[in-house]
């Protein structure tokens, strides 16, 4: 399988393998909302005491998708905006938390397979799938046209799947298992990285005798993980149906919800960058304190933390309070407040770029301290092609930037913006500081919008025709 352009950015803190579980908290801040979640239906009242795998909110835009307990404890909903607070934390006995009118009204419906389904929604499993194409959430009740699962975490830093599977590789082949069990001849493609190494041959070896699960290796090299890129070179069609994807920890959270019956209540984190004095990774619940991590693992003051990798992250806000469900890793890097003395002028031994103009190109790849510097000021597109070569998704980024800055959007869409996989890749390597990876999401919008006007306008003209006719 070949791939186009991609680019590893060599990040100094990588995390060890190794899972570090942490201290029990006394208080849980659980957001309501996620980077697809917005919890808005909350399902519990101040001073509830609620058990663990219990309903605090749902989602309904999302099907409904939970936002569980993690721990036993009170509700207070008036401590912080945007959360639900829970102290007097206890650890009990997990148990899962169903209705039996509507699992028996399931059954005659839909059969075991129905079931199956309910508890991976109700036990907080589904949450870990995406569309491939969309990153949405997919219809639980639906029909894909093939599953994705990848082992490989190539961005820095989220979880990666060997720290996830430590231990853990006879649940994750029962997972797989209980997938293959939701289908019926769709295929499962397992992402492995192209690698030799004694766990990734384990890996190989446990899977061997799965002869509904299609092997693919691919290289080292970032965003070759990524399910819409993955998709797209197997050639399953954006029309033919949803692609159903998901990590690792999602096959071990398939795996607890429908071997054990128990909600999925811990997530592993990555804590990395250069700050951290101790890389590593951790397993937390959702509501974990953030504080109590920085406090442990952040080295010094006056740094920024950024939420689910360095490129395609966003910046942990001021007033965040606890790890939201979705987070795989917190990167920490120094926050410069003052400008370098003469930054021009230096011949970059200890800086990469992608142009190889810097001293450091003479170098063995070497591990930088990024920073939040700007490394000069934003100026016009030179046309280097740099964003077309390191371009995963094969378009020219450049040209669409062109085009949006004279805000020609209908040539932006000709030119296949939808194609963007949002890697920040382009916004990476770009020597004149734009911000490509910002500029493509809101013209994605854009043009979604605009494309759903004219087709509610033409609706609309087509509604009164016919009226007019009769």
């Amino acid at each position: 399988m070949k791939f186009q352009g991609g680019f590893n950015v060599l990040l100094e803190g990588r995390p060890e393998g190794l899972v570090k579980v942490m201290p029990e908290p006394k208080v849980l801040y659980l957001p309501l909302q996620t980077k697809r979640f917005n919890f808005s239906d909350v399902r519990v009242t101040e001073g509830d005491n609620v058990e663990p795998g219990e309903f605090l909110a749902t989602d309904p835009d999302n099907y409904s998708i939970p936002l569980l307990a993690p721990r036993a404890g009170k509700v207070r909903l008036d401590v912080a905006a945007g959360y639900i607070v829970l102290d007097e934390i206890a650890r009990h006995e997990e148990h899962p938390h169903t209705d039996e009118d509507e699992m028996s009204h399931i059954v005659q419906e839909m059969g075991a397979g129905g079931i199956k389904r309910y508890k991976l929604l109700n036990l907080g499993a589904w949450e870990f799938f995406s569309e491939a194409y969309s990153g949405n959430v997919p219809d639980p009740l639906g029909t894909p046209q093939a599953v994705i699962v990848s082992t490989v975490s190539l961005e820095p830093f989220v979880a990666r799947g060997d720290a996830q599977l430590h231990n853990r590789l006879l649940q994750f082949t029962r997972g797989l298992e209980h997938l293959q069990s939701l289908l019926e001849y769709q295929p499962i493609y397992l992402i492995m990285p192209d690698i030799t190494s004694a766990f990734a041959t384990r890996v190989r070896e446990h899977i061997r005798g799965y002869a509904w699960v299609k092997l693919i290796e691919v290289p080292m090299r970032y965003p070759y993980d990524n399910f819409n890129i993955l998709a797209r070179k197997f050639g399953l069609k954006k029309e033919a149906g949803p692609v159903w994807s998901i990590k690792t920890e999602g096959v071990l959270a398939v795996d607890r919800a429908l071997t054990m019956s128990k909600p999925c209540l811990l997530r592993i984190l990555s804590v990395g960058g250069p700050r951290v004095h101790s890389p590593i990774h951790i397993c937390v619940m959702p509501g974990y304190p953030l504080k109590k991590i920085l406090d442990t693992y952040a080295s010094g003051y006056d740094y920024r933390v950024i939420i689910n990798g360095m490129l395609s992250g966003e910046m942990m806000a001021i007033d965040a309070l606890g790890v939201d469900s979705e987070c795989r890793g917190l990167t920490i890097i120094s926050e410069l407040k003052e400008r370098e003395f003469l930054g021009f002028v230096r011949p970059g031994w200890d800086r990469q770029s992608y142009s190889e103009c810097f001293l450091s190109s003479l170098r063995k790849n070497f591990r930088e301290r990024f920073t939040t510097a700007f490394r000069g000021e934003g100026r016009p597109c030179v046309s280097c092609n740099y964003c077309a070569e390191v371009c995963p998704a094969e378009i020219l980024p450049h040209r669409i930037h062109k085009y949006l800055y004279s805000d020609l959007i209908e040539e932006a869409d000709a030119s296949r913006v939808d194609l963007c996989v949002q890697c920040g890749l382009c916004s990476f390597v770009c020597p004149s500081k734009i911000e490509l990876k910002q500029q493509f999401f809101d013209a994605k919008i854009e043009i979604e919008q605009e494309k759903e006007e004219a087709r509610l306008e033409a609706l609309k003209r087509e509604q009164e025709a016919q009226e007019s006719a009769e």
